[in-house]
């Protein structure tokens, strides 16, 4: 699995609109085929940060995702809503999905 984490530091002006901004590039994402999810958080300590956790089933399906036309719409209309240059961490690892937590059982 291609495991990634992606934050991104909005525009003051911008951070209420944000997750209309990136709608369609989350819908039309979660719609690939190996696409295995893809979600949006916001931060905590930061209102104007917005962290996305995607994940894909293989290299080939990350590729796929990365040469879509919704992927290059994407990298064309978000940057006009950013303070700077998104942040990311990207992995294989082998996992196929979330795990239950060991250190905690509830139920």
């Amino acid at each position: 699995m291609i495991f990634i984490v992606v934050k991104f530091k909005t525009k003051p002006e911008w951070t209420d609109r944000w997750l209309d901004l990136v709608t369609p590039f989350t819908a039309a994402t979660r719609a690939e085929e190996g696409n295995l999810w893809f979600d949006w958080s916001r931060s905590v300590d930061d209102p104007t940060e917005f962290v996305l956790v995607e994940a894909f089933r293989d290299q080939a399906a990350g590729a796929a995702h990365v040469r879509s036309a919704h992927f290059e719409t994407a990298m064309d209309e978000l940057p006009q809503a950013l303070e700077s240059t998104p942040r990311i961490i990207s992995q294989t690892i082998e996992a196929g999905g979330w795990s239950e937590m060991g250190e905690m059982t509830v139920g």
